[in-house]
């Protein structure tokens, strides 16, 4: 199997992550925070630990700012609904993931008024069109790093300038970022940073978090058992405490963790530097294949590496399906999640293919998929041949 669905999550894991967490089952596997006993310490050493790479890896001063989370879309919903009240308004764009958009809608029906600044067909965004959008009441504003579907990365820095010029909080999904483009906090004054464990940071499912810029406050969505002030009946207000009630996936921590410690040796850099050699290579045979219709700007440096595209005559269904049963490769065809995205690109109706790569990908397995999309291609062309 040729895996091309790393913007769903990143496959295969690095061996150390495997290894971490099989170490953490077996030798110190109870409760972090839950008790004084040598394996309990332990438990919370890891998860300290895996705090501290977070805030090294995204420049965070204070590694207490960060708070686990189960994946993404969940540190996404604690920034969204902890921060904003009814009365305020946010500024987002149309080239969101449901993770951003379906939140935000929720809290429209709480009196949160939200903006959508339009990106280009090619997902590119005018950073003037977010300084036009402020009103007296936004709070705040937030962007994905890069869409999920259209590839391009938006401008963080312009943005985030914009945002501390007008004192708003700025928020980042860095859902397909996260371990391939670099993440400065401090440089791109980003005040909430929503990202997952699984995908390019190449950690387990079931880990993500969300740094908190120590001058936000934020409304906790659980509420419950922290390990300490048992006699308080509210919730504590120290971090990461206030936002992590009950028992934290320790395993999964143990294995971003590894992950984490994996991609700082090898350096984001480098990981960045190679996947963009593949996808400049994929985006420009894709576009030699007769019938086949590639999105998104082709400069490798402007966007993250994942690929959207159709074959004419073929639905995206028909492609993956051929793709997974006669080539042996995973790829991931529809909506994507991200149906604004979609409309932005002209394929709402019809959807697309997405190859996204990862880590582990070679030169020749790009070249195996641009075979194979050749084929379905000519396929489609004797199909139509036939029909007319």
């Amino acid at each position: 199997m040729i895996y091309l669905d790393n913007a769903a999550t990143s496959y295969p894991k690095p061996r150390v992550v495997l290894e971490s967490m099989t170490k953490y089952l077996e030798e110190y596997g109870a409760n972090p925070g839950r008790g004084a006993y040598g394996m309990a310490i332990a438990a919370s050493r890891m998860v300290f630990d895996t705090r501290e790479e977070l805030a090294r890896f995204f420049n965070v001063a204070d590694s207490r700012n960060i708070i686990f989370t189960l994946n993404g879309t969940e540190a996404i919903n604690l920034g969204l609904k902890g921060f904003l009240k009814p009365g305020d308004h946010a500024v987002t764009t149309n080239v969101e993931h449901n993770s951003v958009t379906r939140p935000l809608r929720i809290l429209a029906g709480e009196g949160v008024s939200t903006t959508k600044v339009k990106c280009s067909g090619g997902g590119s965004l005018n950073p003037d069109d977010i300084k036009k959008a402020l009103q007296k009441n936004t709070k705040l504003i937030v962007l994905t790093h890069a869409s999920n579907v259209i590839g391009t990365i938006l401008p963080l820095k312009e943005v985030g300038k914009i945002a501390g010029e007008h004192g708003i909080a700025f928020m980042v999904d860095a859902a397909q970022t996260a371990g391939v483009v670099p993440i400065d906090v401090k440089a791109q004054n980003i005040g909430l940073l929503a990202f997952p464990g699984h995908k390019a940071l190449m950690g387990p499912p079931g880990t993500g978090g969300l740094y908190i810029d120590p001058d936000l406050e934020l409304k906790e969505l659980i509420h419950g058992g922290t390990g300490e002030d048992s006699r308080a009946v509210f919730q504590p207000l120290s971090r990461p405490e206030r936002y992590e009630s009950g028992t934290l996936n320790a395993v999964g921590i143990a294995g971003l963790g590894a992950a984490l410690r994996f991609i700082r040796e090898i350096h984001t850099e480098n990981i960045w530097k190679k996947e963009k050699k593949l996808v400049a290579r994929l985006i420009r045979k894709l576009k030699e294949i007769d019938s086949v219709e590639v999105y998104g700007t082709a400069d490798e440096d402007k966007r993250v590496p994942l690929v959207s595209f159709n074959v004419a005559g073929k639905t995206g269904e028909e492609v993956c399906y051929l793709l997974d049963k006669e080539f042996a490769i995973a790829a991931r065809a529809g909506l994507h999640c991200a149906p604004e995205a979609h409309e932005a690109m002209g394929t709402l109706e019809k959807g697309a293919v997405r190859f996204s790569l990862g880590h582990y990908n070679t030169a020749p397995e790009i070249d195996e998929a641009l075979e194979a999309v050749t084929k379905i291609s000519q396929m489609s062309l004797k199909q139509s041949s036939f029909e007319a």
